[in-house]
């Protein structure tokens, strides 16, 4: 069995930069058990897997551990691939996804706009002791969401110090920890700590910033903005909150591409 594999950087214009994704269009779907595997071979944060659906296409991301319900780099990078290297037409792709219906769209400056639905986060007063103690910091807001836990530290500097224990975070019941800012330079900036997940850190997360938007539109009332992920890699992203859905856009350049022989 060959199995067509693309490795593109999403969210920067600058190879080595942004966050790494496998994708794979595949004819028909394996079993759970062979993505898994294959994901874990590839061992970069997201393998992404695609399957025609009319004019559509179906999308599953699996980390090195385990699959998630929605990634934003991943199926940026999946259609930076169906535009640019399998001669999608038309300016717009859906997915079809555990977390619903998600959209791409090609925009005129380069970048790629994603559509994903909002997820704000809320306070919890009662956090895991293993967030704190995890991030090596006293005390700190910490909200929750379905899918994470976030902490709003109070300056970027704080949050560019941060050296985690990833085994005291891997012990909080959820996919991972965002942690964030008011940015410097832009309106505010992040990090994604994921040892849950088989991640330690994620160089740019497409999934957090639909809790980080709308947290953030709330805190400095915009509905437009823009954010730094201030991983080793970087990911740059304009962002905009409209009304239950979070806009994401950023470009992505591509690495490497072969085939999976199975």
């Amino acid at each position: 069995m060959n199995i067509p594999i693309y490795q593109v950087d999403a969210f920067t214009d600058t190879l080595f930069g942004g966050n790494p994704a496998a994708v794979c269009p595949l004819e028909d779907w394996l079993t759970d058990d062979l993505l898994q595997k294959i994901a874990t071979e590839n061992n970069l944060s997201e393998t992404v897997y695609l399957v025609k659906h009319g004019k559509d296409f179906d999308i599953r991301w699996f980390t090195p551990a385990t699959e998630v319900k929605l990634c934003g780099h991943a199926t940026l990078a999946s259609a930076y691939v169906l535009f640019n290297l399998l001669g999608f037409e038309g300016n717009e792709i859906h997915f079809h996804s555990k977390s619903g219906l998600l959209t791409v769209t090609k925009k005129e400056d380069g970048k790629y706009m994603l559509d994903f639905p909002a997820n704000p986060p809320s306070p919890d007063p009662h956090p895991p002791k293993s967030i704190c103690e995890g991030l090596g910091i006293d005390t700190a807001p910490v909200y929750k969401t379905d899918f994470d836990y976030m902490v709003v530290l109070q300056s970027q500097k704080v949050l560019e110090g941060l050296t985690p224990d990833f085994k005291i975070l891997a012990q909080t019941p959820s996919r991972g920890v965002i942690v964030t800012a008011k940015g410097d330079e832009v309106d505010f900036v992040s990090r994604c700590f994921y040892p849950q997940s088989g991640i330690d850190e994620d160089p740019v997360t497409g999934s957090a910033h639909t809790i980080l938007i709308p947290y953030w539109s709330g805190q400095l009332g915009k509905q437009k903005m823009k954010a730094i992920q201030l991983s080793k890699r970087r990911g740059y992203l304009d962002c905009e909150l409209s009304g239950d859905r979070t806009y994401m856009s950023g470009k992505a350049v591509l690495f490497m591409k072969g085939t999976i022989e199975i």
